[in-house]
Formats: structure tokens, C-alpha cells, sequence
């Protein structure tokens, strides 16, 4: 089982002007720009870093601006069950979207992580599109 931190996903009051600023500012790549979950989601790279904003805005400003930490997993049932098996519970199972499976989690601090698997090209860091 490997896993590594992929992204910060970030709420956004206006999606396109967030594009814009990490874009123009820091030279950042939309590397995915599609619905999930019934939401626009758009990954930016900006280096081998990722943001993900999600197309709502957010409850309130500064931390409450993030959404979630994105851990990537070539295997997220060995996750799921690995940590099960050190006493988590999860609230719910893992959603399969097909070429996406993920599952939201409460960590300390009540942060919420997303551990998520794909095929799609932009989930792995290894992938030589993210990597350039």
C-alpha cells in the first residue's frame, strides 16, 4: 500500500477568478477541470503541488476556506482496511465512481481527509503530465 499527500482541496467563491490568480501568480497548470459529485472540481499544479477547489463557496474565511487534505492511494481498500483494523471507524464506505474510489474521513482537529484510488491521469504524481 503506498500513499502520498496529493492536494489541498479548497472551497471557492469564484471558481474561474481562483483559476486566474494561482495561474497569472504562480504559473499553476489546471491539470483537471470536471463534475464530481455533482460539483465542478478543477486540479491545479503549480510545481509538483496540487490544489483542488471545489465550486462552492466557503463557510467561513481563512481555515474554514479549506475543504480537505487528498491522500492518493494505489490501493484504497488496503487503507480502509488497515485502519480499521487499528480501531477507525469510518461513518461511511467507499464510493466507486469507476476510474474513482474515495472515502472521507474525520482526522484530528476534526480535519477532513479524503483517501482516494483512480486510473485517471491526474491522481498519481508519478504521472508524467503532473511531473513536467
Amino acid at each position: 500500500m503506498n500513499c502520498n499527500f496529493h492536494h489541498v482541496h479548497l472551497f471557492a467563491t469564484n471558481l474561474d477568478s481562483s483559476i486566474k490568480f494561482y495561474t497569472e501568480m504562480f504559473g499553476a497548470e489546471v491539470v483537471f477541470d470536471q463534475i464530481v459529485a455533482r460539483v465542478r472540481n478543477v486540479l491545479i499544479r503549480i510545481g509538483t503541488g496540487h490544489i483542488n477547489f471545489y465550486d462552492q463557496p466557503p463557510r467561513g474565511i481563512g481555515p474554514s476556506a479549506v475543504h480537505h487534505l487528498g491522500i492518493n492511494t494505489d490501493d484504497i481498500s488496503a487503507v480502509v482496511t488497515h485502519m480499521t483494523a487499528k480501531g477507525f471507524n469510518f461513518r461511511s464506505s467507499i464510493k466507486d465512481f469507476g476510474d474513482l474510489k474515495y472515502i472521507m474521513l474525520e482526522g484530528p482537529d476534526h480535519a477532513l481527509i479524503e483517501v482516494f484510488e483512480t486510473k485517471a491521469s491526474w491522481g498519481s504524481l508519478s504521472d508524467d503530465k503532473l511531473n513536467k
